[in-house]
């Protein structure tokens, strides 16, 4: 019987990391949810001041049903909220709406990694696409000759692409919310003890963001290691 040891030592730990960073993320929203801003703000209300005050006033705010389905789009250039996001006085709430202006302001100021990962969104739609099939030709037909090979190991680096995709979203990730806690902090959105509140729910948020690339990478690794294996048996 085959024994896949590379699922179970990369992929599965890497699966159980993103469970773990989920649950984290959802445990300290609902924690900080019930945390309150003595100001009273409302997320959408807090985004607005930060988007005025960043000389945005052309960038709406709209509200939007799900859970923590909160961001910005930047095709639209429209923040969208989610509804306890949009009407929730929480910190949690209010540290969430100016993550997501903290996207809008890098789209604003041409933060680089951001402008990287716009760039390579296509390239990465169609390499997940092709990557798989490719991998799975060139496996197949590789005894057939060296061509065959060669298009395993492309199919290997259009499958590296959203590794790199994840990559370049975590700087986006981290900056986004390091602009919302200063912006809070310095505007006095939220008092010391509430920011700590929205300083945690964003810090659980940016887990899940590892740990995608934590999955992204194990994958690849993997999947590296397939095509080595079965290559090299021709």
């Amino acid at each position: 019987m085959y024994f896949d040891w590379t699922y179970l030592f990369l992929v599965l730990p890497a699966m159980i990391f993103a469970m773990i960073a989920s649950a984290g993320v959802n445990s300290a929203f609902a924690k900080y949810s019930k945390q309150f801003s003595s100001r009273g703000l409302t997320g959408a209300q807090a985004a607005r001041f930060v988007l005025d005050k960043n000389g945005l006033q052309n960038i709406p705010i709209e509200q939007i049903s799900g859970k923590l389905t909160d961001h910005y789009d930047p095709r639209a250039n429209v923040i969208r909220l989610s509804n306890e996001v949009y009407n929730g006085t929480s910190t949690a709430s209010i540290g969430v709406a100016c993550h997501e202006v903290g996207h809008a302001i890098q789209h604003a100021t041409g933060y680089t990694p951001i402008k990287i990962r716009s760039a390579i969104v296509p390239i990465t739609n169609i390499g997940s696409k092709l990557a798989l099939p490719l991998i799975l030709i060139g496996i197949i037909c590789s005894a057939l000759g060296e061509f065959f090979v060669i298009i395993a190991y492309v199919g290997l680096i259009a499958f590296s692409l959203s590794t790199i995709f994840q990559l370049v979203t975590l700087p986006t990730e981290f900056n986004a919310s390091s602009r919302a806690l200063a912006t809070i902090r310095d505007n006095d959105l939220l008092t010391a003890d509430e920011l700590k509140g929205a300083r945690k729910v964003l810090r659980a948020a940016a887990m899940t963001y590892v740990a995608a690339l934590a999955s992204a990478l194990a994958s690849l690794i993997r999947m590296i290691i397939i095509v080595q294996r079965s290559t090299d048996r021709r």
